[in-house]
């Protein structure tokens, strides 16, 4: 068990993740790349602007500073959105030993270099072992108030993801190893895109069963990608696939779905965005998620027309309708 870990990024799942470590005992350090936000966190011992309402524990230290955030820490937990992560990791490099594990729960995929969080993370390091991903059902309200909530660690050592396992996991909060960390990030990438859709669905009005084919054929297609980019087939019906899938796609907590709802209700993307306040990960990783489709020659139809709706200006309603007077094939 890691008993002194710092986490990259103030956001509400690098907070939430300070929660869970300060209940199991673990000493916490909460870096911010903005001193002045975090300093105004510090003075209100709460995260004002991402989960207000909830204090921080005492246990938690919350650093500015880039060397004191690192220094003696055993392990690192990058809660950059995947966007940032680059700019955030070269700016503390100096800092971070070569052998130092970092488990990242970002999701999403780098516009540009279509390259996952941990692929980010060996490439900014220099190095190609010691990372992992903390993915699964996660919202982080719900997290915050100790709801019952699982997810699993997937690392390429077997050994830290144990230690990892062993360090979250409490009494409310149970993490499951697995050893797929391709499919893992995919699918927590993916499934955000899938949940703007479900979001513009619900937006329209479309129904219920306009939804549960959402999700369904979304996985689906999330499904295709990731075995052709060698993630694991089981990977995808477990808690970092259909798990995830569904509790982004029908918790109104969601970010991603509740963006894709305003859009379907008639907002622009630019007020839907500017209405949401925190990153909606699913726009940027929409385009990195149509790069891969081209890459790997995968058929992505749903991906296909969110993109189309946020980039080309294509209505949700003209969207769905192509969706739905495609060519007539089978299911499997």
């Amino acid at each position: 068990m890691f008993k002194k870990v710092s986490i990259i990024g103030d956001g509400a799942m690098g907070t939430v993740c300070g929660f869970i470590l300060c209940a199991n005992g673990v000493q916490v350090r909460l870096w911010g790349y903005d001193a002045t936000q975090l300093g105004q966190m510090a003075q209100a011992r709460e995260n004002v602007r991402f989960m207000p309402g909830y204090k921080f524990p005492d246990a938690m230290e919350l650093v500015a500073d880039d060397a004191k955030a690192i220094n003696g820490a055993q392990l690192l937990v990058s809660a950059v959105p995947c966007q940032f992560m680059r700019s955030v990791w070269t700016r503390l490099k100096p800092y971070v030993p070569i052998d130092m594990p970092i488990i990242s729960v970002a999701k999403g995929v780098e516009n540009g270099t279509l390259l996952r969080p941990t692929e980010i993370l060996a490439d900014v390091l220099g190095r190609k072992t010691g990372f992992g991903v903390l993915s699964g059902p996660t919202i982080a309200d719900e997290l915050a108030r100790q709801l019952p909530a699982t997810a699993c660690v997937a690392c390429d050592d077997n050994e830290i993801a144990c230690q990892v396992q062993e360090t979250f996991s409490t009494s409310w909060f149970r993490v499951y190893t697995n050893t797929d960390v391709v499919g893992v990030e995919l699918a927590g990438a993916m499934k955000n895109v899938i949940a703007i859709a479900a979001g513009a669905a619900d937006g329209t009005g479309s129904g219920d069963n306009a939804k549960a084919a959402l999700l369904a054929r979304g996985l689906a297609e999330i499904k295709r990608l990731g075995l052709a980019m060698g993630a694991k087939d089981e990977t995808f019906a477990g808690l970092s696939g259909l798990g995830d899938l569904v509790t982004t796609c029908i918790s109104p907590l969601g970010r991603n779905r509740s963006f894709g709802e305003r859009v379907g209700r008639g907002a622009t993307v630019k007020e839907a965005l500017e209405a949401t306040n925190s990153v909606v990960e699913g726009v940027a990783t929409c385009k990195s998620v149509m790069g891969l489709a081209s890459k790997y020659k995968v058929e992505m139809p749903i991906s296909e027309a969110i993109y189309a709706v946020l980039f080309d200006g294509v209505s949700v309603k003209k969207a769905i309708s192509a969706l739905m007077t495609r060519k007539l094939k089978s299911e499997v």
